[in-house]
């Protein structure tokens, strides 16, 4: 059986109030709500890369179409002036005049034909960089607001290591020249019993696990020793008697 001075019990309620105060701080800094913003920004910013990716192949693919279509008129183009000259120059057969003016007929509306799909295509050129000009922009806004997110949170989190540490201190000062036997019951019903390894007997209750003990228990504990540390015959967490105890 572990006996310890009432003092030095009474330092473990101390000590119990730091591992909670540390168990808070370590669990506000795992529910920061910039840890969920940061994670739905960046899987937007994965998602709007392989659209970016997506938009920029369209629009190079119809610029190549576009080239190739600008190609094709200009070619119709030389053509008809070439035909044009010699239409002007009247050299040749009567008959060859007349199909090269066929041809040359036959050209224009090949021209327009060609001059259609090259707008067409342009508009289309036109939407395609449009698109890939509103995702990059939307990338932008978004890897500014997760700069932003992360800023806050990097700050959150180091006001809260820095409240740790000063928890941290005080735990060790409360710690000092508590007997080892006792600080190492206290660390393993603690880890036993969700983070509680001491707890106040106050107004006959366990102020552990809040239930109120019986009348033989309490009989019990009044018979006990002032250096005998007390379980909880409910939750097992030790039971420490202080001067307001009501005992």
């Amino acid at each position: 059986m572990v006996t310890a001075a009432p003092q030095d019990q009474w330092r473990l309620l101390d000590v119990q109030d730091h591992d909670l105060k540390l168990a808070q701080l370590a669990h506000r800094g795992r529910v920061l709500p910039e840890h969920e913003r940061a994670a739905e920004l960046e899987q937007r910013l994965r998602v709007l890369g392989d659209q970016v990716v997506s938009a920029r192949t369209k629009a190079g693919d119809l610029a190549r179409d576009l080239a190739r279509a600008e190609a094709d008129v200009d070619q119709v183009r030389q053509r008809s002036r070439r035909n044009a000259t010699r239409m002007e120059s009247g050299q040749g057969s009567p008959k060859d005049l007349q199909a090269l003016q066929h041809e040359i007929a036959s050209l224009a509306q090949r021209q327009e034909t060609l001059e259609d799909i090259q707008l067409e295509v342009m508009e289309r050129v036109e939407a395609a960089q449009a698109t890939v000009a509103e995702r990059e922009a939307e990338v932008g806004r978004i890897e500014a607001e997760l700069a932003e997110v992360t800023r806050s949170r990097d700050q959150a989190l180091s006001a809260i290591e820095d409240e740790s540490a000063e928890v941290g201190r005080a735990r060790a000062d409360a710690v000092a020249g508590i007997p080892g036997d006792l600080l190492a019951l206290y660390e393993k019903v603690r880890e036993r019993s969700g983070g509680i390894g001491a707890a106040r007997l106050y107004g006959r209750r366990c102020l552990g696990c809040r239930i109120e003990l019986t009348s033989a228990d309490i009989g019990r504990i009044r018979q006990a020793a002032s250096d005998t540390v007390l379980r909880c015959e409910e939750c097992g967490r030790i039971l420490v008697r202080t001067p307001d105890s009501g005992l």
